[in-house]
């Protein structure tokens, strides 16, 4: 970015406005679009002319009865109080993302303007990678700039296509795309070690790719969550009715193998909080993790796993946590998660560099109050879980 000059001209810039908001259409948590401040800040105080396109939710999948769009609810109208107040500027906004009313609307922006474009999302050539919806939206600007790493992994017209239109000296990734990509290379790339990784969540299947790659490149990995039942099952345990993927038992037994061969530490949780069902009501009790009995299953990780964790995070210098280790969600199964909080941000006052990487993972360092306790918190959830399991990421590759 720093080297384009953006003085009198128009810039088109991707951004990640897929935010919150309660029932007056208030947005709720702002931080995707403090994240874009710095690249939409820089661009203003170098003369250009903003246009902003993003998408919110997935209007397409929720249509009216009538076959309509429900434009109240998902349109980006509803972010421009919140985007003005943030910029300290007024926002001007289009009704249409693109054609004649977007065009003229760019067209008559000064230098120093902002321009917000309707949700990318009421065109269906958006998620198909559209080529004739991407040249519309091209038309709207000099320059091209994405910043929206949350959806940097998906291919699609405003966030990787569009720029085919524009020159190599036209185009380029902004500022959140850039730290985002620096904090991830501290973990992929020589973190410094002990490298402690805390991988959580209901399915193996989702973090197979990271839990194979994590193992050329870690210490430690910390396996809670719905998953870690599977690889319980896997070694002969019994775990009664918590979640397992039967299906990926054999994909548990070859990554414990190959961990044993990189030297590569698995912890997995000595003992649950178990219920007796799947309620914030149940009855609970702590057990074994490999001894449930039939009818129990386990929705935490109990105190002898969250005293073992805790130690690892303790002594670790480099931390990767990407998903929570129970149902955090509900009070009763919130315990494991918080407390591995709390050791991820122990151990990063203490000098280690903690990224915390995926939707659940943020939501609960942000529910214990410690989101400035830890190094970086990454916006994007599955991009970073694509771009940690070694995947190209279209929206960037379309701009460096």
């Amino acid at each position: 970015m720093k080297n384009i000059n953006f003085k009198g001209k128009k810039v088109l810039i991707r951004v990640d406005f897929n935010v919150p908001f309660n029932g007056q259409m208030e947005v709720t948590d702002a931080t995707r679009i403090v994240a874009a401040l710095p690249t939409i800040n820089y661009v203003l105080e170098q003369g250009g002319r903003v246009i902003l396109m993003s998408h919110l939710g997935r209007p397409l999948k929720k249509l009216m009865d009538d076959g309509s769009i429900n434009v109240e609810k998902f349109s980006l109208k509803n972010v421009v109080p919140t985007l003005s107040e943030k910029l300290n500027r007024s926002v001007a906004f289009s009704e249409n993302t693109v054609g004649e009313d977007a065009e003229n609307l760019a067209n008559n922006l000064s230098d120093g303007d902002v321009l917000l474009l309707e949700n990318t999302r009421f065109h269906k050539g958006e998620k198909t990678g559209d080529v004739d919806f991407a040249k519309q939206l091209a038309r709207l600007g000099d320059i091209y700039v994405n910043d929206a790493f949350g959806t940097a992994h998906r291919a699609h017209a405003s966030t990787a296509i569009v720029a085919n239109f524009f020159s190599d000296e036209n185009k380029a990734p902004g500022f959140l795309i850039e730290k985002e990509m620096l904090n991830a290379n501290k973990v992929l790339n020589n973190p410094a070690h002990p490298m402690t990784a805390i991988v959580g969540g209901a399915k193996v299947s989702d973090k197979i790719l990271l839990l194979d790659k994590l193992i050329d490149s870690s210490d430690n990995i910390i396996i809670g969550g719905g998953m870690a039942y599977t690889f319980f099952k896997a070694m002969g345990g019994e775990i009664g009715n918590s979640l397992c993927e039967d299906d990926r038992l054999e994909t548990a037994k070859a990554l414990l193998v190959k961990a044993k061969a990189e030297n590569t530490n698995i912890y997995l949780p000595y003992d649950s909080v178990i219920a007796d069902e799947f309620n914030a009501n149940a009855r609970v009790k702590i057990q074994d993790s490999d001894k449930i009995p039939t009818g129990w299953m386990g929705l935490d990780i109990g105190p002898k796993a969250i005293e073992t964790f805790s130690e690892v995070i303790k002594n670790s210098k480099t931390i990767l946590w990407n998903g929570p280790m129970g149902v955090f969600e509900m009070d009763a199964f919130a315990k494991g998660t918080k407390s591995i909080a709390h050791a991820v941000a122990d151990a990063t006052q203490n000098g280690a560099f903690s990224l915390i990487g995926g939707g659940d993972s943020v939501a609960a360092i942000k529910k214990v109050g410690l989101a400035d306790k830890v190094s970086f918190i990454s916006t994007g959830g599955g991009a970073m879980l694509e771009y940690l399991e070694g995947k190209e990421l279209p929206g960037i590759k379309a701009v460096v």
